[in-house]
């Protein structure tokens, strides 16, 4: 057997040890397909970039005309001689979409467990079927169902807890000292929130279970050699490697949620005063206030809407450059431990 031996001098003080230059060599398949990447890349950016200019360029008008009261305004009466502003829709809108991620996520990760750790192979491959076609359902047709269907049979859950948890002001609905009534909870921030959370399980569901699936098998055999339970695999070795996957999967749904805009439209009914519960009827949202307004606009009422699109651009913006950080401090398998 040979034998090498290796001597390390130490260098003396000041002095930096010699830097080699590492020189690649691209042959040009390698080079057009960098150039391809890098073209796209930027191409994204741009275009980005355009979609931002154009709604700062349209909505420039309604943001000279009502200044920061765009942002505080809860009134809708752009073109017709009235004041209007965001300060009512933009609430609503974080509502629905925090409703909707509060509910969405623990099932969503939950769905993704289930399917990569305890479902037998046969049921593993119809679900993930499954789940992949419901993330294909047009937004339409569920808010058609739960404007139809859950929302006559999810309007007891409000009243239970309003009646229950109604000292929580989000739970909270003014009666004027009269008894509640099937119609109060009707077409509420909350029932638009559940609808949406059902449409974005599928795509959370689905990010997350990808990155689940790829957990790796050595150190998940390694802890159950050592004794460890199924549950104490997914504590100690799935869910510290997936957890850069439970927020990129959340911030997929997230950034969804605040766009929907037929499924809430549908629900909703369109309200201008901003208010804390989430079960009172009435609510509204930039995307539907979008939808609602479009056609009945004139010049002024398409600069403020270009305006309330632009916010919402940047708001989505925003949330997914936070996420981005969050996921780059938190690699999957970085705090994988046994």
């Amino acid at each position: 057997m040979w034998s090498v031996s290796v001597t390390v001098t130490e260098l003396p003080r000041g002095v930096e040890p010699a830097r080699v230059p590492i020189v690649v060599h691209r042959d040009l398949a390698d080079r057009a397909y960098r150039a391809l990447a890098t073209a796209a890349a930027f191409t994204t950016f741009v275009i980005m970039a355009l979609i931002g200019g154009y709604l700062l360029y349209r909505g420039s008008d309604a943001f000279r005309d009502a200044g920061w009261g765009f942002f505080t305004e809860q009134q809708w009466l752009a073109g017709q001689g009235g004041a209007y502003g965001i300060g009512a829709a933009l609430p609503y809108t974080v509502q629905i979409a925090v409703v909707a991620m509060v509910i969405a996520v623990p099932v969503s990760v939950l769905a993704a467990l289930f399917i990569t750790e305890y479902a037998p192979p046969w049921a593993r491959r119809i679900l993930t079927s499954t789940i992949d076609l419901l993330a294909a359902v047009p937004s339409l047709i569920f808010g058609l169902w739960g404007f139809f269907y859950l929302q006559p049979r999810i309007i007891g859950l409000s009243r239970w807890l309003s009646a229950h948890l109604g000292f929580i002001p989000i739970f909270g609905v003014d009666l004027d000292g009269r008894k509640s009534s099937p119609g109060d909870f009707a077409s509420s921030t909350f029932i638009a929130g559940v609808v949406v959370a059902l449409m974005i399980v599928p795509i959370c569901t689905s990010v997350i279970r990808e990155v689940f699936a790829q957990a790796p098998a050595g150190e998940k055999e390694g802890a159950l050699a050592l004794g460890s339970t199924r549950w104490g695999v997914v504590r100690s070795v799935v869910l510290p490697f997936g957890r850069g996957g439970i927020i990129g999967g959340a911030m997929l749904g997230l950034g969804r949620a605040l766009g929907e805009t037929i499924a809430v439209t549908l629900i909703i009914s369109p309200y201008f005063d901003r208010r804390g519960s989430i079960l009172a009827q009435g609510s509204n949202s930039i995307p539907s206030l979008i939808a609602l307004k479009f056609a009945e606009s004139n010049d002024l009422g398409v600069s403020a809407l270009m305006a309330a699109g632009l916010v919402l651009f940047a708001v989505t913006l925003l949330v997914n450059a936070l996420a981005s950080m969050v996921v780059g401090r938190s690699r999957s398998g970085d705090a994988t431990e046994i």
